[in-house]
Formats: structure tokens, C-alpha cells, sequence
């Protein structure tokens, strides 16, 4: 308990999953807790088992896909709080065909690389000017295993390989200015987004093309085995690691 007393924390996509195990733990690690995601009614009910365990949480609805809200996210957490330590830039969405190279629609691409990609670099752009001009914070980018190996639908490979090359990007420039950033690559993790893919709804020669490379008989990730990874990037107990990027799926595409 404790290892982020005094710190201020941004949670995109902290209304379910990842982000909302994320929040929570954070919240019971003394971080004071600002949560943001489209849908404000799950908003609300994290926000509330947050208020009832004793923690400090903020609500800031945002679609990421929108560089003026990801503005205000910013904003109204020096409002509250002063400044930002923490940036989780977790919200994502994946494609729901695994739709590759040939079959992919101008929509998927749209859709998965405003959000995934350029909503990613739009928070951690505005962390980035409060932090550099502090001289202090951690961006930890959630991507996924996907981005890492190419398994998956080509558009949301290409959203999550993006959020890589960010990330070694901005901790080369904030190095200096001690301002880390690291990226997490899940693989398969049960959380309400991935629970609901149509198992027919996906595109056979894909999955064929992705069984060849991935062990599919080890176990899934839990929400809560890949937020305490967050919370060891983003707490002084990593003050050494930049630019890294971790796989976290018990083997499973090595």
C-alpha cells in the first residue's frame, strides 16, 4: 500500500477492464484517481466503488478519438489536483472481423487508428507538456501483443504497432527531462470488449495465419495481472525503465 501516495493519475478507458482494474488499484496505492472513457455511466459505478474503498477519483468523459476533449481531460486535472505524475493511456478498441490486408474497410481503418493510434499520441502529447515543463511523470501506453508479432486484423496491428514507435519515441525526447514512458503489450485478455467478439464473425485465413504463431492452449491474461504491471511502470519503483515495451500473455507468442 501506498507506492503512489501523493500522485495524480489519468486513466483513459477506465470504465471497464483493464482501465477500471487499473483505477482502482491505483486508487488503493494512494494515487488520487482521474478516470476518463465515452460512456460516463460506467464511468460512474467505477467512480463509486473507488469513493466507497476510501479513494480520491475524478470523472472526465472523453472520446480520445478527439484532441480538444483529450485537452480537457488534461486541464481539468491541474484544475483538481495540480498536476499530472500518471498517464494510463489505455483506451482502445479492436476490430470485430480480424479483417486482413485484402478485406480491410476504410471504416475499420478509420475507426481503429483515430482511437487506438492518433487518440493514444493526442493524450500523451498533452501529459507530455505538463510533465517535461515539471520535470517528472510516467506514460505508460497500453498496446497489445498484436502490434508486437503482427497477429491480428491488419488496421488494429497497425493502431497498436503505432503506440510502439510513440512510445520509444517520446522516452528518447523526455529522458532528459525525466519523463518516462513505457508500453505494455497484452495478449489475449478476458474483459467485456473481448468476451463479446462473435467467434464466426472472424475472418479464417487470419486466424489460421495467427494459430501457426501463438501457443492458443496457455491461459488468458486477467484485468488485474496486467494493471499491476501498469502500476509497476508507473510508480518511482521503475525509475530506471524507459522505452521498454512488455509482453504480457504467460508465454503465449514467444
Amino acid at each position: 500500500m501506498g507506492r503512489l501516495e501523493n500522485k495524480v493519475a489519468i486513466i483513459t478507458g477506465g470504465n471497464s477492464g483493464i482501465g477500471a482494474c487499473t483505477a482502482e488499484l491505483f486508487a488503493k496505492e494512494g494515487a488520487k484517481v482521474v478516470i476518463s472513457a465515452r460512456r460516463v455511466e460506467q464511468l460512474e459505478e467505477v467512480a463509486g466503488k473507488i469513493r466507497e474503498a476510501g479513494g480520491e477519483v475524478l470523472v472526465v468523459p472523453c472520446d480520445i478519438s478527439k484532441k480538444e476533449q483529450c485537452s480537457e481531460v488534461i486541464e481539468k486535472t491541474i484544475q483538481a489536483y495540480g498536476k499530472v505524475d500518471i498517464l494510463v493511456n489505455n483506451a482502445g478498441v479492436v476490430d470485430s472481423g480480424l479483417e486482413p490486408i485484402e478485406k480491410v474497410t476504410d471504416d475499420t481503418i478509420d475507426r481503429l487508428i483515430d482511437i487506438n493510434a492518433k487518440g493514444t499520441l493526442y493524450m500523451a502529447r498533452e501529459a507530455a507538456k505538463v510533465m517535461i515543463e515539471a520535470k517528472a511523470g510516467s506514460i505508460v501506453n497500453v498496446s497489445s501483443v498484436a502490434g508486437y508479432t503482427g497477429g491480428g486484423g491488419v488496421a488494429y496491428v497497425s493502431s497498436k504497432a503505432a503506440v510502439i514507435g510513440m512510445t520509444k519515441n517520446i522516452a528518447m525526447r523526455c529522458a532528459a527531462d525525466s519523463v518516462r514512458c513505457n508500453a505494455l503489450c497484452p495478449g489475449s485478455v478476458v474483459t467485456p470488449m473481448t468476451m463479446n467478439m462473435k467467434q464466426d464473425g472472424l475472418d479464417p485465413n487470419m486466424m489460421g495465419a495467427m494459430a501457426k504463431h501463438a501457443d492458443l492452449t496457455l491461459p488468458v491474461s486477467r484485468p488485474n495481472e496486467i494493471a499491476n504491471a501498469i502500476l509497476f511502470l508507473a510508480s518511482d519503483e521503475s525509475s530506471a525503465i524507459t522505452g521498454q515495451v512488455i509482453v504480457i500473455d504467460h508465454g503465449a507468442n514467444l
